[in-house]
């Protein structure tokens, strides 16, 4: 395969700066917000079907809500004990950090608002879909939606007594803070808080129209808006002054305290539970809200029953649409016109449904990229396992479950059939820790054993493994990727896997489950693997050095690297060496980036991109020419210190050469892309890549949809 040119070669010369100057390095919480813009820049672009752009404003709103719930909650942490300290990589202060992110978050709510009202509510409107305000509707229509509320939500809804007027603000949800005056409980008005019980209602809730639904036509009031009209039905006696909305972001951090005494699961239920009192990180309130009102919510909204003043720094008036996340329920409207055409994955003949695979697996290897290529193969594959007689054992790691999980139920069976099937669970998988809660007890009670006591590390990792005996030996068929177990997110994210029987691979994944199992006592080196928190980094970093040798013997030196996010500064600098000795190098990134490229002297050889698309592109894959000995490691990692220090994360170095190629040629379709990719440049700012003249118009995502199996062309029989 014929690859992107490198400089000549050349000499290293001394350096114009350390590499350690802050100065070369994007701060993370910036980077991430310029990635919420890229997100939003497909809200704005006409080429996506309507409700697909819906899709993408939705979120760019969850994005900046789990900004608010982690990144900044940690920051303000650090404020609060004390930690002035510029962080490593930065020239800034956690109160600088969150000043800074304020003036990058600002323009964006403001890009929001125009995206929904100047361009997608009028273009839903032509579609009849719309969101009205009572005052829109006609009066029968508003007395129907009172008969509504009046029947329906009222009943679930907090009553108005003393506790009422104190009672603690949930998470994310959208509140009225209602000024009143009943004089049964005082002379003077009084602030009460509403909240809208979206616990048991949808946000968008459907007008009545005196015809009957019609077909095309989809309008709704917003569950807070039809609080806000019949607030006399939960006041009977009190004279409404007047009602604002907001909302609060609170700390989603769980703070683990695992007790040796204490059941592991238990300890998370627990601190899952705690997660609802975390501190208030963001106070969102509509610009009409009087000024003493709002000082009034900043100083009494506070973690359990405790106020805590919210800092100026992270409230924000909100002049229009609360909780963009919530536009997701638009997704849910039976208007396939205004969506992205489906499409089905490729299936591979050898590993379709219903046909038993573990002769062609054992007969050559294979790699799947998700959503192109079908998960039900890997479905298949799990269920074959459940109901072969010669199957002993599987082994498979869960980060993220899907509420009917074809692979849970292929387990499940597997287990019934006599089968010794142990799971790993990651029960501290941020906002799904419920959800695996839940599944680990379901599998424990159908009889597989499921390991989940990592209390100061996470299981990152996405690994299978079935021990099967063929003619007489134990053959252990492997599955190392970078997604989920999860049968609706591989129809989303675009994710690679390998599959394959390789006996040494096996026997490498094998003695990583077994250490698993055991708390991950001890790592040894292996010849395939690259396993974090142990050996990944000093892997990824001798190979980098050892790209810089091979061009420094013969000259061509490349890297590729396609990951969701470059923080670690080790790789970084290690990266800028690189590029400092001529290695051409091409990072493909679509979200965090700290490294800045095109610096003379130090970076000037390194080109970034990012991809935001139809798919979120959630695949590792890296790289190295290595004198023409190409290399290609795909896998769980990123190359962020989480994953590299904190995480049991697993990289695979492909052994199949025809398969290098393949995965090669995915890499460089990415690569190539000139309508979804933006470059990064130095400033920490990206451009539009522009296709240069005559050159072909390559969108990636779309390329790979209509060239999908294409890849699987020219993969070769194992060697005997």
């Amino acid at each position: 395969m014929t690859h992107m040119e490198s400089p000549p070669l050349q000499k290293i010369e001394s350096l114009p700066r350390t590499l350690d100057d802050p100065a070369l390095f994007i701060n993370r919480e910036v980077s991430w917000i310029k990635f919420n813009n890229r997100v939003l820049e497909e809200a704005h672009d006409r080429s996506h079907p309507l409700l697909e752009r819906v899709k993408f404003l939705a979120i760019s709103g969850s994005n900046l809500d789990e900004f608010f719930m982690t990144r900044a909650s940690i920051l303000e942490q650090q404020i609060e004990r004390g930690d002035f300290e510029p962080t490593p990589g930065s020239r800034m202060t956690p109160l600088e950090q969150i000043k800074v992110t304020r003036r990058e978050i600002l323009p964006l709510l403001r890009s929001q608002r125009k995206c929904l009202e100047e361009e997608l509510f009028p273009a839903l409107a032509r579609e009849s879909i719309r969101i009205q305000k009572p005052n829109d509707l006609t009066e029968r229509q508003n007395l129907a939606l009172r008969d509504y509320f009046r029947r329906e939500i009222l009943p679930v809804m907090k009553k108005p007594d003393e506790e009422y007027f104190s009672g603690y603000i949930s998470n994310l949800h959208t509140n009225l803070l209602v000024m009143a005056n009943d004089p049964r409980l005082r002379e003077t008005p009084t602030n009460v808080i509403v909240e809208a019980p979206t616990d048991n209602f949808d946000r968008f809730i459907e007008i009545p129209t005196s015809s009957g639904r019609r077909k095309g036509v989809d309008n709704f009031i917003l569950l807070e808006d039809l609080v806000g009209a019949n607030l006399d039905l939960l006041f009977p006696s009190t004279r409404i002054l007047g009602h604002y909305k907001f909302r609060v972001t609170r700390n989603a951090e769980i703070d683990v305290i695992a007790d040796e005494n204490t059941d592991f699961l238990t300890t998370m239920e627990l601190s899952v539970r705690q997660r609802r009192y975390g501190k208030p990180a963001r106070l969102e309130y509509e610009s009409s809200m009087p000024q003493h009102l709002r000082a009034y919510l900043a100083g009494s909204i506070g973690s359990g029953r405790a106020p805590q003043q919210i800092s100026e720094d992270v409230q924000y008036e909100i002049d229009g649409f609360f909780g963009l996340v919530d536009f997701w329920q638009l997704l849910k409207l039976n208007r396939p016109n205004l969506k992205d055409t489906p499409f089905k994955g490729y299936i591979i003949p050898e590993l379709r449904p219903g046909k038993s695979v573990f002769a062609d697996i054992a007969a050559k290897d294979f790699a799947l990229y998700h959503p192109y290529d079908s998960f039900d193969m890997i479905v298949n594959v799990l269920e074959n396992a459940a109901t072969d007689p010669d199957v002993s054992d599987i082994y498979i790691t869960l980060y993220r479950v899907d509420p009917d999980s074809p692979i849970v139920a292929a387990l499940k069976k597997a287990a019934s059939n006599g089968k010794r099937v142990t799971v790993l669970i990651e029960l501290k998988a941020k906002f799904d820790e419920t959800n695996n809660i839940n599944w680990s007890k379901v599998l424990s009670q159908a009889g597989v054993k499921v390991v989940y006591n990592f209390p100061k590390i996470k299981v990152h990792a996405k690994l299978a493994l079935i021990v099967r005996k063929q003619n007489g030996k134990l053959v252990q068929y492997s599955h190392i990727g970078s997604g989920n177990y999860n049968s609706v997110t591989t129809r989303i994210y675009g994710d690679i896997g390998y599959l394959t029987a390789n006996p040494q691979i096996g026997a490498e994944v094998l003695d990583l489950f077994h250490n698993l199992t055991s708390d991950l006592r001890t790592v040894e080196p292996s010849k395939y693997l690259l396993v974090a928190p142990t050996s990944l980094k000093s892997e990824i970093l001798s190979r980098i050095e050892r790209e810089i040798n091979r061009h420094q013997e013969k000259g061509n030196g490349y890297l590729a690297f396609k990951v969701n996010g470059l923080v670690d500064k080790g790789i970084i600098q290690a990266l800028y060496r690189a590029s400092q000795a001529g290695v051409k190098i091409d990072l493909n990134v679509r979200g965090l980036c700290c490294l800045r490229p095109g610096i003379p002297g130090v970076s000037e050889n390194i080109s970034v991109i990012s991809i935001v698309g139809r798919f979120l592109e959630h695949a590792r894959i890296y790289y190295f020419r290595n004198g023409g000995d190409d290399e290609v490691l795909l896998g769980s990692s990123d190359m962020m210190p989480r994953n590299l220090e904190k995480r049991v994360e697993v990289l695979l170095s492909v052994p199949d050469p025809m398969i290098t190629s393949s995965i090669l040629r995915i890499l460089m379709i990415h690569l190539k892309d000139n309508v979804k990719a933006r470059r990064l440049l130095s400033d920490g700012t990206y451009e539009k890549v522009e296709p240069e003249p005559g050159a072909e118009i390559i969108d990636s995502q779309r390329w790979l949809i209509e060239n999908r199996g294409i890849w699987h062309e020219n993969t070769n029989p194992r060697p005997p």
